[in-house]
């Protein structure tokens, strides 16, 4: 009798978890489409149909037929101009000749409406980027962005034009915002077989850097160059003799 109760009991639990469960997805499912549908909170819609490369709202998107992530065709661009495309995403090789056009995202990109981080108009996404761009609130807002301050007192000038020296494109598979280690670790785990001759995108960022010259070995010449960061030891007014002997000298003093 006990076992029978408890057998009973035990199936009685394992419904209620299930009809919770249920419900739980079911009201999430809810939430997102009243979200999508309704304009939702500022970024919860533009969220959604954002490409993860730009981070704005997808632009002419295309999909990867293997993987189905999407991007903004020219986001994706620098991939497809290698001999072994990635997904940007899931790193996955895929076939270049299957990406098409999205007609399903750009339907929905139609539908959704969202508001301008500006003006808080409400805007269909599909006309975001348009609107964006021509928004003086969203210009007020840029032109009010922090500008570029030195950590530390200088008497050196402050360069209206600064380079980005902290994140880098893969040359083989064009991954960005990667940085100097994160390359490192990428090329070593996903390129150690290409043979192609790629120009370094850390070299062609610093001031003596040839951007049209290409390393015969560019994962020798990552593990040499570049296991140190350069903006954790190199003064960019001296030249590249003397900023590489001034980090090695203080990497081997850190060990």
């Amino acid at each position: 009798v006990m076992a029978m109760f408890r057998s009973f009991v035990s199936a009685a639990q394992l419904r209620h978890q299930q009809q919770h469960q249920q419900s739980g997805e079911a009201a999430a499912a809810a939430a997102v489409a009243a979200a999508a549908t309704a304009g939702g909170p500022g970024d919860s819609v533009e969220s959604q149909f954002s490409c993860p490369i730009c981070l704005e709202v997808y632009h002419k998107p295309v999909s990867i037929a293997s993987c189905a992530h999407t991007f903004c065709g020219e986001c994706l661009q620098p991939c497809l101009q290698v001999s072994s495309p990635l997904c940007p995403l899931c790193r996955m090789p895929f076939d270049p000749k299957k990406v098409e056009r999205s007609s399903s995202v750009e339907k929905q990109l139609s539908s959704y409406k969202a508001p301008c981080r500006g003006c808080s108009k409400k805007v269909s996404l599909i006309k975001m980027r348009s609107h964006i761009s021509s928004c003086t609130k969203v210009q007020e807002q840029m032109a009010n962005c922090p500008k570029f301050v030195p950590i530390v007192p200088t008497s050196q000038p402050i360069p209206s034009n600064i380079p980005n020296r902290s994140t880098f494109v893969c040359p083989y598979c064009g991954a960005r915002n990667l940085d100097q280690q994160e390359l490192v670790k990428h090329c070593l785990e996903s390129h150690r077989s290409d043979p192609n001759r790629v120009v370094c995108p850390v070299c062609a960022a610093m001031p003596w850097g040839d951007p049209s010259y290409k390393s015969s070995n560019f994962l020798q010449h990552l593990l040499h160059r570049h296991k140190f960061s350069y903006d954790t030891f190199v003064d960019y007014s001296i030249d590249e003799e003397a900023a590489l002997q001034a980090a090695l000298a203080l990497s081997l003093a850190e060990n």
